[in-house]
């Protein structure tokens, strides 16, 4: 379409055309322009000059300007580009070279012009991509939906207004609104989720901007889900769809279920599981694994549930039921997705392989995203990007493909073979290959067992090299195994017709192949340890319960890579593409400042004025119902009378707060031998005395909040997440302060990273650690505002050792006591009392 060029350049730029038009003697000239928000071309620089035919695009240019609107993206002020160049001739159609050139800049938003020598007339090729004008968030008005008199004040009877809580709204918005990174610390009783939940619906509803909330837990997906959305919805009169998703593995597959069902043999005596299973998915409106009445085994559930390298997509005769599909489709148009943060490294994961932030991935596309729960994000990301293989896990992928039982032969491989033209001695050629490798993957767990013989961890590196040898030779030998089955069962798929491709046999194969092929890098990357500096690796024993009473529980061996550090891929991942993140949660500092948690997740590389910090204490009266006691007596905890005195002081720490006490500890033997001590004291008789692995986490906590006098015993998760509130948990007794063990592998790999480049892996890494989960364990006591209790830690460093000060600085301010435990004891038993 061609027009006047004062329809779409300003006159200063038209005059300057001119005469750079001019100085390149009449020829073609390739410019950059950038457009204000009425379209209008502002200004313009010379990026190539040509001949009277032709002039060269300059791509460095073109990138320069793409990566302008990424930089750009999510402001009110972000700016629009576009290229142009002349025609001598007067003659403005495009040519063929010219049609390229604006295809591949409106790939990058950016629009291509074509104008005369006089730049009077214009042809617009394609039209530049204006950004659009986001409707910032007021502030005021939106802190007034929380504060007294507004909405939410009407609506609850029982309201208070949390100043705390309007800073960190306010906080939120400014992050929304400025394309921010947040890092906020909410205290206990803030009323965080409301605090960012408005701001986020707000932005949500009136840009029409979809914003994605990660949480750490199940119960706070639940709480969000089933409380605080709806209600603070009900507080911005918005209509808000909000969606919880879940990774697909949750869902019920009914392509698989009924194939499942056809092949009833495999299952053996688990076929009434499968059966339950298909008899629910009938009637069921969600397909997800948690509606299940009861709790079906791994092995069958694995064969059943939904897959993304299983899954028929459009072509799935099920897909007018899929459950996931119905998910997807639901969170396509939701204002709000909740997910965890495993699902979101899944997305992030995809995105970052090619799928772009602009397309749906495992998630539909977003560019705003609220971390609750912050501090477990370092630990979320590296237990999802660490990979692992065993010899339970390459035997189950086998056995889907080629398994012999009972003088019968089954699996996939043996349906492919029917259909494929390379099946010449295949058969017998499989059944060596998989008896090989089951041979491989057994002799190479004797060996790992052998190696480690009383430990439980150990990591390859340097020191430890020559005592991995027979190791990572019987690790050659899986390789070599694996690298031969998979190679014959890639040449059956080849020899299988297009017309066969969809049989749901292929479409499994290759979903298994995938995973086995994963295991064969894997086994790679582990022979080539000293290759991946960034990557630790290290084995460990793990125990399966035995499934009938008298047999021994079963212990093998995983091999793991684990990233050594996760903060460039979260900054390349999140911080980087997304436009806003609010990260919360009450435990982000150590000491008194944010220094520990940025640099360990990333958020460090965020430049300086993009960044927000702030701290807002819980509204909570802790110097008038918090009793801090640390036992004066106790021997060091590297002493060997440590345990004794353990043993001895908690059951007058239960008497003296007549039960009610989680009782919290940094290993499962001094909470097994703590509580056999309890369990035959006569001081503790009187009390219900739960232990964890005793029931299942849920079970356990209903357990204890319902029974007001009990004590629960608990060690590693339950130091968060735990949320009892009233009498039932009355005191918190914390055995020793949460230091990672010096010879965890990753802990281990890490610190030594610190120390190489000159740091203190104890100041930087132990202690900052340990602070955050010593907060953790000492949040566990005040959840509403009207608790009361007791604090009592038996570790003598928080007063005897300079960094004590640390810990004790970053939790909120107490009554306090540093006195013997007979001290304590009455103490705790008078403050309980008042």
């Amino acid at each position: 379409m061609v027009m006047d060029t004062g329809v779409r350049f300003s006159a200063s730029v038209i005059e300057a055309m001119r005469h750079d038009i001019q100085e390149a003697g009449g020829n073609e000239v390739f410019w950059a322009g950038m457009l204000n928000a009425d379209a209008m071309v502002v200004s313009v620089r010379v990026g190539a000059r040509g001949t009277g035919h032709e002039v060269l695009v300059h791509n460095a240019l073109v990138r320069e300007l793409s990566g302008d609107m990424r930089q750009l993206d999510g402001k009110t002020h972000a700016a629009a580009q576009v290229l142009i160049h002349n025609h001598p001739s007067g003659l403005l159609e495009p040519s063929g070279a010219d049609m390229g050139v604006a295809a591949s800049a409106l790939e990058n938003s950016i629009g291509f012009y074509i104008v005369n020598n006089d730049v009077s007339d214009v042809y617009v090729v394609t039209e530049p991509v204006m950004p659009r004008k986001l409707v910032p968030l007021d502030e005021k008005d939106t802190v007034s939906l929380l504060a007294a008199g507004g909405p939410l004040s009407v609506r609850n009877p029982h309201y208070e207004e949390r100043p705390s809580q309007l800073a960190l709204l306010s906080a939120v918005c400014r992050a929304f609104n400025g394309a921010k990174v947040g890092v906020f610390e909410a205290g206990t009783g803030v009323g965080k989720s409301y605090a960012y939940l408005v701001p986020a619906m707000l932005w949500a509803a009136q840009n029409r901007e979809r914003v994605v909330v990660s949480t750490g837990t199940i119960n706070l997906q639940q709480q969000l889900l089933e409380k605080d959305i709806p209600a603070a919805a009900a507080v911005t009169g918005k209509k808000i769809k909000a969606v919880l998703v879940k990774g697909r593995q949750n869902y019920v597959c009914l392509r698989r279920l009924a194939q499942a069902s056809d092949e009833r043999d495999m299952f053996s005596d688990e076929t009434e599981v499968l059966d339950r299973i298909f008899s629910w998915a009938q009637t069921s409106g969600t397909g997800s694994r948690s509606d299940l009445s009861f709790m079906p085994p791994e092995a069958v559930w694995s064969r059943v549930n939904s897959e993304s390298d299983a899954c028929f997509g459009m072509r799935c005769p099920h897909r007018e039921r899929c459950f996931v599909m119905k998910v997807r489709k639901e969170a396509s148009d939701a204002n709000l997705i909740v997910v965890n943060h495993h699902l979101l490294f899944a997305d992030i994961e995809s995105r970052l392989s090619g799928t772009g932030y602009d397309d749906t991935a495992v998630l539909p596309p977003y560019r705003r995203l609220v971390f609750d729960e912050a501090h477990g994000i370092e630990d979320s990301a590296t237990s999802f990007f660490s990979e692992s293989i065993s010899r339970f896990k390459v035997t189950k992928q086998v056995n889907l493909l080629y398994r012999q039982r009972h003088g019968t032969i089954s699996g996939f491989l043996v349906q492919l073979l029917a259909l494929s033209k390379n099946c010449d001695a295949t058969g017998q050629n499989a059944a060596a290959a998989v008896s090989a490798l089951k041979d491989a993957v057994l002799y190479l767990d004797e060996t790992a067992l052998s190696l480690l013989q009383g430990n439980w961890t150990e990591r390859l590196h340097g020191a430890s090299s020559g005592q991995f040898s027979q190791v990572l030779a019987a690790l050659e030998t899986v390789r070599a195994g694996l690298g031969t089955f998979t190679a014959l069962v890639r040449d059956v798929l080849d020899g299988i017709d297009e017309d066969d491709r969809d049989v749901p046999a292929v479409w499994e194969s290759k979903s298994v192949l995938r995973r086995l092929e994963g295991m064969l890098s894997l086994c790679r990357n582990f022979l080539l340890w000293n290759e991946h500096e960034d990557t630790v690796f290290w084995i460990q024993k793990q125990r399966i319960n035995a499934r009938t009473p008298g047999d021994s529980p079963v212990t093998y061996v995983q091999f793991f890579q684990t990233p050594l550090d996760i903060a460039p891929l979260m900054n390349r991942g999140v911080f980087e593409p997304m436009s806003t993140v609010v990260c919360t949660s009450a435990t982000l500092r150590t000491g008194t400042d944010f220094s520990y948690w940025l640099r360990r997740t990333g958020a460090s590389f965020v430049e300086p004025g993009r960044m927000l910090t702030g701290e807002f204490a819980s509204p909570f009266n802790y110097e008038e119902n918090v009793l801090f006691a640390v036992t004066s007596d106790a021997p060091a905890p590297t002493s060997p009378l440590f345990q004794d005195y353990v043993e001895q002081a908690v059951p007058r720490l239960i008497r003296a707060a007549s039960g009610r006490t989680l009782m919290l500890f940094t290993s499962y033997e001094s909470l097994w031998h703590t509580f056999a001590a309890c369990r035959s004291s006569p001081l503790c008789s009187d009390f219900t005395l739960l232990k964890q692995g005793d029931d299942d986490r849920f079970r356990l906590l209903e357990h204890f909040k319902a029974d007001v006098e009990s004590v629960l015993f608990a060690t590693d998760s339950f130091w968060e997440g735990v949320d009892v509130p009233g009498e039932s948990l009355s005191q918190v007794v914390i055995a020793k302060l949460p230091f990672t063990v010096p010879n965890d592998p990753v802990f281990a790999a890490r610190s030594e990273a610190v120390e190489k480049r000159g740091g203190s892996s104890f100041m930087e890494l132990s202690v900052p650690e340990a602070v955050i989960k010593f907060r953790q364990g000492f949040g566990r006591l005040v959840r509403r505002g009207s608790d009361r209790g007791v604090v009592v830690a038996l570790d003598n460093r928080l007063v005897e050792k300079s960094y004590g000060r640390i810990f004790t600085a970053s939790v909120p301010r107490t009554q306090w006591l540093h006195g013997p435990l007979s001290q304590v004891v009455c103490a705790v038993e008078n403050f309980l009392k008042n």
